[in-house]
Order: C-alpha cells, then structure tokens, then sequence
C-alpha cells in the first residue's frame, strides 16, 4: 500500500577477506595430519625445533667437510621441521608466544650455521668465489626476515601478511639451495674455480649450479628486501 514504510534492504555480507598466504594456508593443510601423528608420538613443537636446529648442525658439518650432496639432502630434511613444529603446536592447541619466537630464533640460527659451513666448505675448497657468494647470501637472506620482523614489530602488516611480500621467502631460499648443494655433489663435486682467469681448477658442472644456486639466493633475497621495504612504505602511506 502506498502508505506503508518499505522494508529496507540489507546489504549483503561482505565475503570474507582472502588469505595472504593461500599457498601457505594449503600447505599447512596437507601437513597437519603428520604433525597429529608427531604430537600423538610425544614430539612438542619447541622438541622439533630443536631437532631441526641439531639436524642444521650435522648438514653444516657435511658442508664443512665438502660432503655437498649430504648437506643438501639433510639440510632439506631438516628445514622441514620449520613446517611440522608451528603445526604440532596448532593442533595441540600449545600456540605461545614464547614458542613463536623459540621457532624464529632458532630457525635464523640455522640458516646462519648452514651458511658458515658452506663458507667453511669452499674455503677448504679453494673456491674463494663459492664463500663470498654464500656471505651474501646469508647476508640478504637475514635482511629478507628482519624487515618482516622490524614491519610486524611496527604495526605495519601484522601477523602472516608479510610472509607473502617478495620473491624469496624462507621455503624459496631452502629449496633453491637444497638443489644447488646436491647439484654440487652430484656433478662433479664443488672446486677451486676461479671465473676471472687467475687460475684454479676447471669448472664443473656441480660447481656452476652449486654458484647459480647462491647469486640466486643472494639476487632473490636482495629484491624481496626491496619490495617488503615498498611494500612498509606504501601502508606507512595510508
């Protein structure tokens, strides 16, 4: 009737936001029935943390050693519980902060121990190039987390928001080496190359790919350091 008040319409609900880690988000699917089975064992997530630091020790003594195909295979293995300890904790329902930042330590603490026995490696090596490369590399990858952890510490994209900024998180970095080290074992070995003409061994093909493996870490890790960088600056804008 004409004198009758229309009945408003509601706006639609809004859907909720997208993942910023949807690739993450199914990874952590897919890997939650193994950490059940971990949790049911007895493993808590700070005793797999532990282990995968223990297991970065051992892939940082085969490095050492020149043992690359080793190194590669067990530093891999051991970057894995990086997955498995914040899972363990989720669907234990054990999340802390404490254990967030047990995880964060001791996971740079590994890459850095990995890096110095890869330093170590081609120091004994002869190849002088391989060590400054794996600096580098470590050096950037290091800038790669601090700028999420100096952004989140800020307020700017708290929580996971920032694991998604830039070309090479953590995983990319880890598989990339991973593949260079075992490259390096398989192929020839790991030598004193010298690319510049002043002598050394031949190269061979291990020794090409373990080096590409670290100027794209240290390439990789360098951009994303740029783009977490304008990424900070675009939300310090709004």
């Amino acid at each position: 009737m004409a004198g009758d008040t229309p009945t408003p319409t509601l706006p639609a609900t809004p859907p909720p936001p997208a993942s910023t880690t949807p690739k993450r988000d199914a990874m952590r699917g897919a890997i939650e029935p193994i950490a059940k089975k971990m949790a049911a064992v007895g493993l808590t997530a700070n005793k797999l943390t532990l282990i995968g630091f223990g297991i970065a020790g051992v892939a940082a003594l085969f490095a050492g050693l020149q043992w690359w195909l080793l190194a590669g295979i067990v530093g891999t293995v051991g970057s894995g519980f990086d997955m498995f300890d914040g899972a363990v904790a989720r669907v234990t329902g054990t999340v802390s902060k404490f254990g967030a930042f047990m995880d964060s330590t001791f996971d740079r603490w590994a890459e850095a121990v990995l890096y110095v026995g890869i330093i170590v490696g081609c120091t004994n090596a002869g190849f002088d190039l391989g060590a400054w490369l794996a600096a580098i590399a470590m050096g950037n990858a290091f800038m790669v987390s601090y700028t999420r952890a100096r952004a989140e510490s800020l307020g700017f994209s708290s929580g996971r928001g920032m694991a998604a900024v830039g070309l090479a998180p953590r995983e990319v970095r880890v598989a990339i080496l991973g593949i260079g080290l075992v490259a390096g074992g398989l192929l020839g070995g790991v030598v004193a190359w010298d690319p510049f003409g002043s002598g050394g061994a031949e190269a061979t093909t291990g020794t090409l790919l373990f080096s590409l493996s670290l100027l794209l870490i240290a390439v990789f890790a360098a951009i994303t350091v740029i783009q977490r960088i304008l990424f900070v600056q675009r939300q310090a804008g709004r």
